[in-house]
């Protein structure tokens, strides 16, 4: 028997997506960046609406300069973890430009935004704890889970009334209650209402963690995310992002105002076993905090842009979330129409993400678009003509 025998379906699946020479939508090569929103694939200059750049601080001019300067001063690496050789000052200096920024008194950096979930909710929640998780949760979420062994009660997506009442049934029952919720979702792009979450933990005694890792640098006044758009950030315990997304570069962390964090460095095996992020990479994800502190039109500019997208999307005959955000996804019934409908997108010149069951919503595969605050106007608008003409060659509208 073959080791892989187990992947049979699996491999099935795959057969049927790239079936007639279709590409293989989750092998797809960017062969340069050519700007934050124009990258070449497949020889051609394509509109980049797929790659969570939701700032376009990848190829921010300080962030490659502050890159460069970091890896000639102290080399390309640490190789070793944290807890080892691996924490420089530069770390350091990031922790606390992280706790400045998000006015919390602890901060620890992860080496990707996957294990900032994985370390911090597998070491909070034990055996003898439980995590109320939204059903919609990223598979970080739902791996922390695993490692930790807590036992894991779901709720119904964004619904505090529902956690509320799960929570009222373990009133009383040993162990603690920590809650996980996601600032902006990343399947559908829609928004978590904190304020609602954060009454039910106050009333319950539960802890609260927040992934804002899609909403930080997006929303807030000062960019810290759904929690300070709700006005609700005393209320949360940890809040857990990453830098892959607004800031552009690669890793995570973990802000808290407890300081039971840093006991957390000594038993998350992600953060113990694991090389820390190399010197340029901290470089660069400092000076692109900078930029999100100190350019607060590009949030502006991003918001602006979700609309445009999201209006123009639904304006061409299309099913979309319920709301506009960085991550506006087109909803369909078929995925053998969904993976046509993503190959026909890419020959025009637009590049998303294909999203297929069972990692979506409800089991819809999505055409997954994030737009940045990069895109000029006509780029989007370009975007959503090129949308129109494929759903028109496809037969594909709202009412259908």
């Amino acid at each position: 028997m073959s080791i892989f025998s187990k992947y049979e379906g699996l491999a099935s699946a795959l057969s049927a997506v790239t079936a007639d020479g279709g590409r293989n939508p989750f092998n797809v090569v960017i062969e340069k960046p050519i700007s934050s929103t124009v990258g070449l694939i497949e020889g051609r200059e394509t509109l980049l609406f797929g790659t969570n750049n939701y700032l376009g601080l990848s190829q921010s001019p300080a962030a490659i300069e502050a890159a460069v300067e970091a890896a000639r001063a102290y080399g390309v690496g640490t190789t070793g973890s944290r807890i080892a050789n691996g924490t420089q000052g530069l770390h350091r200096q990031l922790e606390e430009r992280l706790c400045t920024f998000f006015r919390r008194r602890h901060c620890m950096v992860f080496s990707t935004g996957y294990q900032a979930n994985l370390g911090t909710i597998s070491a909070l929640a034990g055996k003898d704890d439980y995590l109320l998780l939204d059903a919609d949760s990223h598979a970080s979420i739902y791996d922390g889970s695993r490692l930790g062994h807590a036992q894991v009660i779901r709720f119904r997506h964004n619904d505090a009334d529902d956690l509320h009442k799960r929570l009222r049934r373990l009133d009383g029952t040993p162990g603690a209650k920590l809650v996980v919720v996601e600032g902006i979702y990343s399947m559908m792009g829609d928004v978590v209402p904190m304020a609602e979450f954060a009454a039910v933990k106050r009333e319950t005694g539960a802890w609260l963690l927040a992934d804002e890792a899609h909403s930080v640098g997006v929303m807030g006044e000062h960019g810290r995310g759904v929690a300070e758009a709700d006005g609700v950030e005393d209320d949360v315990d940890f809040v857990v992002g990453t830098f892959s997304k607004s800031l552009g570069t690669v890793g995570g962390y973990c802000v808290s105002n407890h300081a039971g964090l840093d006991l957390i460095r000594l038993c998350s095996r992600p953060y113990m076993f694991t090389a820390s992020l190399p010197p340029e990479v901290i470089a660069a994800t400092m000076a692109a905090l900078t930029e999100l502190e100190n350019r607060p039109e590009l949030r502006v500019r991003l918001m602006d842009n979700a609309r445009r997208l999201h209006a123009g999307l639904q304006a061409a005959g299309l099913r979309t979330g319920p709301q506009a955000s960085p991550v506006v996804s087109v909803i369909l019934d078929d995925v053998a129409v969904a993976v046509a409908f993503w190959n026909r997108l890419l020959d025009l010149g637009v590049y998303v993400n294909l999203s297929l069951p069972p990692a979506t919503p409800d089991q819809h595969p999505l055409l997954r678009t994030s737009v940045m605050a990069t895109h000029t106007p006509e780029q989007i608008d370009r975007a959503v003509e090129i949308f129109a003409v494929v759903a028109g060659e496809m037969g594909i509208n709202r009412a259908a």
